[in-house]
């Protein structure tokens, strides 16, 4: 399973950013996907994340309102629109397969990241 994410740069403030992940791979199993950030100095932190289904999705309070996961089963490729950016969403963003079913086992992986950086 490899991830590919894209779509990160540099946006103003009040602006917005579409971010992907294309998720490739053979017959991918995988209970959902999320997308994190690490901003430097800190901790990496879920911001969204999706059911393989797409039925469900969970967002922290932090970025509830303003950034919607959605999932392009066709595509295999998990979005990440951001609105209504702030300077502290400046960070690398991350997406992750979660519990992917390789065998019999489930593993995490994760994409490459993308720079979104907001200038206020």
């Amino acid at each position: 399973v490899q991830l590919q994410a894209s779509g990160g740069g540099l946006v103003q403030a009040g602006g917005s950013l579409r971010l992907s992940c294309v998720v490739s791979g053979r017959n991918i199993d995988t209970r959902s996907m999320g997308w994190f950030r690490q901003a430097p100095g800190k901790e990496r932190e879920l911001v969204a994340r999706i059911s393989w289904s797409g039925i469900s999705t969970y967002y922290p309070d932090s970025v509830k309102g303003r950034f919607t996961i959605s999932r392009d089963s066709a595509k295999n490729t998990v979005y990440l629109q951001m609105n209504s950016l702030k300077a502290e969403d400046t960070a690398v963003y991350y997406c992750k397969a979660e519990r992917v079913r390789v065998g019999l086992r489930k593993y995490d992986f994760w994409g490459q990241g993308t720079q979104v950086t907001v200038s206020s």
